[in-house]
């Protein structure tokens, strides 16, 4: 019988040693998403996202695959110019990260709550809202 509650204990260690590193990876992948984001790295932001990504924008309507995003990294790198984005997690949770972000841009800010799906060290979803046309609340 003990032998057994060893074993049990060292499983339910194991696991929870591989959710909390998983859970740590997938903040590294959000980490990683929003410097990327900040300077426009198209290499970066390809590698951070899976070949079926799709990412919705529900503010405007819009779903955009990889190659839609990707494409239009030349007009956000003009737009991110000078700006900052401030992020942080809100939720991490069986892959599920919500973070709550100021875009902060020389002439106005937002705040949005994005939502990503996290599956290999890449994001496979993301939805993003707007949630204040200002980061005051922040």
């Amino acid at each position: 019988m003990r032998r057994s509650w060893r074993r049990f204990f060292l499983a339910a260690m194991l696991l929870a040693c591989t959710i909390v590193r998983a859970s740590a990876d997938d903040g590294a992948v959000i980490d990683r998403w929003y410097s990327a984001l900040l300077v426009a790295d198209r290499s970066e932001l390809s590698d951070l996202l899976a070949d079926d990504v799709r990412m919705k924008l529900d503010d405007i309507g819009v779903v955009q695959t990889k190659q839609d995003f990707i494409a239009s990294i030349d007009e956000w790198q003009g737009a991110v110019a000078g700006a900052a984005i401030r992020h942080r997690i809100e939720k991490s949770e069986n892959g599920q990260i919500t973070v709550l972000a100021c875009y902060d841009f020389p002439s106005n800010d937002t705040l949005m709550r994005e939502t990503f799906t996290v599956a290999g060290g890449r994001i496979t979803a993301s939805t993003q809202t707007a949630v204040a046309p200002d980061c005051s609340a922040y």
